[in-house]
């Protein structure tokens, strides 16, 4: 082990780095540094050189080269154990750098941000992942630290052993460091790639480890969850309640991404990834009592997703049921002061409620299918009507709001829906006429349970009926309406059942199932 003599600090996140600083001034350690990171330590410390003080030779290129440069490079690289090595720094006056401190220019927040190409060109950091990559080589003889994060946890190893480390812990920081940067190279890939709409030959895509889950699907598989973007659900603050488990983030995904369908006050209950209940109305207490009506038995221990700020009123309708998770862009102090005494619900704050260009990944044996996410808008004026029948402006309006929800059900997936409520839903069988069966028997119970019941049912399916059975069960259970993709080799017959059973139909030409 070697005791440290020098380090060389060049950070965009300066996060506590005044603690680290401090400890390596106590401690004599010569410190080297970069502009910005120049300035911010020069304020704490004269004990700082510049980096162009150091090797002679000035930044140029608006700070595009400043640290590649053999004083350094050669300072950070060197097998101290070879005679060739030590001489070559002898014979060019070159010094040994015994500590790294590098984090990189913020890439990934700068795209996430929607900024311009040329900005983000800008904030692809080369100098650092260089340094980075160098130091995590050479780790037998010194330290590369990547992370604000780890400053304690070094001066603590510094404190342990006389102002040195330990091998063990060098080899720590740098399978960390090799993880930044093959996670940072993976994000310039994939945002340039798009960008260029350059033919995607290599899958690449890297996780920042947020914590270990207690266990997977089930009780004997292990788990962890790894953040792979700035935005999203991992963007949610976590204001209530235990740690989240697999399913139940897996859940919550399922029904932050229905949420998002609607800009009017919405409401989506979602259990084991599938909705059991959505709804929109003029406000967000109506929504979410709407929704819970279609299927109050399932909701139990489900997900409620909102997308507006959760009040009072709305947080009354939810106490009285167990959830295990509530999401929502916003809450006020009574609803938050209301909740609280229900220590194990969990409340996530998720403000950014857009959609934006993503992708889906699964593995399978061998590989991973990659795709991207089912966002594809329905616009009314696209709507095929095939049935003599002719919708009317309430079922139109309840035809588009089912189709928009049963994109979120496992195929096959079909729902009764109406006055923007989901009625019934049938999801995940082997054939589209089972899953119509299912939806029939759960609207019996809704009716049966809700006498006052008035309205007109329409019916949405994820794909097209490929055969008119399925609709012929759909309309004598009482849907007047039916939205489907189309596209079967038997639509003629299927359009036909529907004029013979008096019922309109509709064809959106687009599909929607998930898997």
């Amino acid at each position: 082990m070697t005791k440290l003599a020098r380090a060389l600090i060049s950070v965009s996140d300066k996060t506590n780095l005044e603690v680290i600083v401090n400890y390596l001034v106590k401690n004599n350690v010569e410190i080297i540094s970069t502009g910005g990171t120049y300035k911010a330590i020069k304020e704490l410390t004269e004990q700082v050189i510049e980096i162009s003080a150091y090797t002679g030779f000035p930044e140029i290129m608006q700070g595009r080269v400043k640290t590649l440069n053999p004083l350094i490079h050669g300072g950070i690289l060197a097998d101290r154990n070879k005679d060739e090595h030590l001489q070559a720094m002898q014979e060019n006056e070159i010094k040994p750098i015994d500590l790294v401190i590098v984090n990189l220019y913020p890439f990934e927040q700068t795209v996430s941000r929607g900024t311009d190409f040329a900005t983000a060109i800008e904030n692809i950091d080369v100098g650092g992942p260089t340094m980075v990559r160098a130091a995590a080589k050479n780790h037998k003889f010194l330290n590369i630290i990547t992370d604000p994060a780890d400053y304690e946890i070094l001066i603590a190893e510094l404190e342990a052993n006389q102002g040195a480390t330990t091998l063990e812990f060098r080899q720590k920081m740098a399978v960390k460091a090799f993880a930044r940067t093959a996670s940072y190279d993976a994000a310039i890939y994939n945002w340039l790639d798009k960008e260029t709409e350059a033919q995607q030959e290599n899958f690449l895509s890297a996780g920042k480890l947020v914590q270990t889950l207690r266990y997977g699907e089930n009780s004997h598989q292990q788990a962890a969850l790894y953040k792979t973007s700035e935005r999203g659900l991992l963007a949610a603050e976590q204001i209530q309640g235990k740690e989240l488990s697999y399913n139940n983030l897996n859940d919550a995904d399922s029904a932050y991404a229905l949420v998002k369908e609607f800009t009017e006050p919405a409401a989506a209950i979602i259990k084991h990834a599938n909705p059991c209940g959505v709804a929109t109305a003029e406000n967000l207490e109506a929504a979410f009592k709407n929704a819970l009506k279609g299927d109050p038995v399932s909701c139990f221990g489900g997900i409620v997703a909102l997308n507006r700020e959760l009040d009072l009123a709305t947080a009354e309708q939810i106490k009285p049921i167990f959830f295990e998770v509530i999401i929502a862009p916003a809450i006020t102090d009574e609803a938050t002061e209301l909740l609280a005494s229900k220590k194990n619900m969990r409340i996530l704050l998720c403000s950014d409620l857009t959609k934006y260009k993503t992708q889906n990944f699964k593995a399978i044996s061998g590989g991973v299918l990659v795709q991207d996410e089912d966002q594809i808008e329905l616009y009314p004026q696209e709507l095929e009507i095939v049935s003599k029948t002719q919708p009317t402006e309430q079922q139109l309006a309840d035809l588009i709001f089912a189709f928009k929800t049963v994109k979120h059900v496992r195929s096959n997936a079909v729902l009764f829906a109406n006055h923007n409520a989901t009625i019934a839903i049938g999801a995940g069988q082997m054939s589209r006429v089972d899953s119509v069966r299912m939806a029939s028997l759960k609207l019996a119970d809704f009716q049966q349970e809700n006498s006052d019941f008035s309205g007109d049912l329409v019916l949405a399916s994820d794909a097209f009926f490929p055969f008119p059975d399925g609709l012929e069960l759909a309309i004598k259970a009482g849907a007047k309406a039916i939205i489907q993709p189309g596209g079967s080799i038997r639509d003629a017959e299927v359009i036909a059942k529907a004029d013979e059973l008096g019922a309109a139909l509709i064809f959106t030409k687009t599909r929607h199932f998930k898997h």
